[in-house]
């Protein structure tokens, strides 16, 4: 008798939406090793956040090295956000190297005019690591990832794992919703709604306010 087979992986649905979505302002650190997988995770979650509701203005894209420096990347975007939010600091654009289509300065004018200047709800950092013949993939890999965490649990913002670590190339493009095969599915659009999630959750428990409830679905 063959064992049974399973698909447990992947996450249930998300929320079925976001009310305040339109307020969030959200970030994304990405690393320019892989563009051809970059490029389509972060249009990706670009795209599942305006789906969300956040206000296109609102999402910021920065790009850094590598995935080594993504911590480092995030954490100062982060604090970036907290000092553009007590001055008039106005810098941060809201935009896209990655994902623009050849528009004009006015259009982008227009539109940092709009944008918000508040602190960051919730960051993602994206990068795609591809195991090759030394050990650097698997040091790289912890590194960035426990880095992540530490910026998320520090700051108090909510840091999206947006990193894929692959043993092919295949698995990256896969993963990057650019690939062949039955499990391609690009993985910047959980992101996005992940962080649209984390943003209105922490938002909320931060100002005391928890839903009681809840054990029911589970009785």
């Amino acid at each position: 008798m063959s064992a049974p087979t399973y698909a447990f992986k992947g996450p249930s649905a998300p929320p079925s939406s976001f009310p305040t979505a339109s307020s969030l302002r959200i970030g994304i650190v990405h690393a320019r090793w892989n563009t051809e997988c970059i490029a389509p995770l972060v249009k990706g979650a670009v795209q599942a956040m305006k789906k969300a509701g956040v206000k296109e203005e609102n999402i910021v894209v920065e790009s850094v090295p590598g995935s080594w420096e993504l911590p480092a990347g995030t954490q100062r975007l982060i604090t970036a956000g907290q000092v553009q939010a007590s001055s008039n600091v106005d810098d941060l654009m809201g935009a896209t190297s990655l994902l623009d289509d050849g528009g004009n300065a006015d259009a982008s004018s227009q539109s940092s005019s709009k944008a918000s200047r508040a602190a960051f709800d919730a960051v993602i950092s994206i990068g795609v690591l591809i195991k090759g013949s030394t050990m650097h993939f698997e040091y790289i890999a912890q590194s960035c990832c426990e880095g992540l965490m530490r910026v998320g649990l520090d700051t108090g913002t909510p840091v999206i794992l947006g990193v894929l670590t692959c043993l092919t190339e295949e698995q990256a493009l896969q993963r990057s919703g650019v690939g062949e095969g039955a499990g391609v599915h690009n993985h910047g659009e959980d992101w996005g709604t992940a962080a649209v999630e984390m943003a209105e959750k922490c938002n909320r428990w931060g100002k005391g306010k928890v839903e009681a409830g809840g054990a029911k679905n589970y009785a």
